[in-house]
């Protein structure tokens, strides 16, 4: 009976034992995996927050790429506006320096065909400077350069204009005024296909107006002076193709344009009727004609007013 009792109680005792084990490991596993719980939600804020500021990174890194891409566009087009603006100087010095080397050319001729006093009218003679010798390297500024360079030409070209407008003064009066008036026709043979005014535009069919007149006549026919005069230009311009332009005194100015090639060269002192060109469709032009202006003081007249009535 005794040893009934006892293997009972052994068997309670071990039962109490096994259930706290029991218990005690339940709680251990429920505070790890409460644990666990607790640092895998951190982990996944942890990374949720980590991405945030990755993706705030890098959208501050695309946005700042992208104000210095606009910044840099910015410079570039400033440059390119630069670069562009001294083009324009350089390409407009080189032009007003051409006009002057013609000028001085036109200039020297006219003094030897009117046998004026050359040491009055020396368009050889350099322009005349001076100043304080520079002692210490300067860096120069492209632009400043150009336009102290401007200045330069303009002042220069201001006296070829006065020599120039002494020498025809003194021109005129070895001529007449109805000399100088151009009463010739321009070509050798030919008919005129425009008239100076209002016309529709051969190329666009917009209205437009005509300030010169069209005479078509065949390819290579002889362009002729309408009357004496000076040649002040003898070459290609983008629209009109090759050009003469003679001055003739008394205000009076031709222009002949869309020639195939020239006879004449600037300064040549020309007589009625005398070779400039051969017809041709130079420029902007439908065909082989000639395009004749006339001007007075520099505004343009109908040339029909000049041209024979025969």
């Amino acid at each position: 009976m005794n040893k009934k009792i006892s293997v009972s109680t052994s068997c309670g005792r071990v039962g109490l034992e096994m259930n706290h084990k029991l218990f005690a490991t339940g709680i251990f596993l429920v505070a790890g995996l409460t644990v666990f719980g607790i640092w895998g939600t951190y982990s996944v804020y942890q990374s949720e927050h980590l991405s945030a500021l990755l993706k705030q990174t890098r959208a501050e890194l695309a946005y700042s790429h992208m104000t210095e891409q606009s910044h840099l566009a910015d410079l570039n087009r400033q440059l390119q506006a630069e670069q562009d603006k001294l083009a324009v100087y350089a390409r407009t010095v080189g032009q007003m320096q051409a006009r002057m080397s013609r000028l001085d050319a036109l200039g020297a001729r006219l003094v030897d065909v009117a046998a004026l006093d050359k040491s009055e009218f020396d368009f050889g003679l350099k322009p005349a400077f001076g100043g304080h010798r520079s002692q210490l390297p300067v860096v120069l500024d492209a632009e400043a350069v150009l336009d102290n360079q401007l200045s330069a030409i303009d002042e220069r070209l201001k006296q070829l204009d006065v020599q120039l407008a002494s020498v025809d003064y003194l021109m005129e009066k070895q001529q007449t005024l109805d000399k100088a008036r151009p009463h010739d026709w321009p070509t050798e043979g030919g008919w005129i296909s425009s008239h100076f005014g209002p016309r529709i535009d051969p190329f666009t069919g917009a209205a437009a107006y005509h300030y010169g007149v069209d005479i078509a006549n065949h390819y290579g026919a002889p362009v002729r002076a309408a009357s004496r005069g000076v040649v002040t230009f003898a070459d290609k311009m983008e629209d009109f193709g090759y050009v003469v332009d003679v001055e003739h005194g008394y205000g009076y100015k031709t222009r002949y344009a869309h020639m195939s090639s020239l006879t004449v060269k600037v300064g040549d002192v020309v007589n009625d009727d005398q070779e400039l060109g051969r017809i041709g469709s130079t420029g902007h032009s439908t065909g082989p004609h000639l395009h004749y202006e006339v001007s007075r003081y520099g505004k343009l007249v109908n040339p029909g007013t000049f041209l024979p009535r025969s």
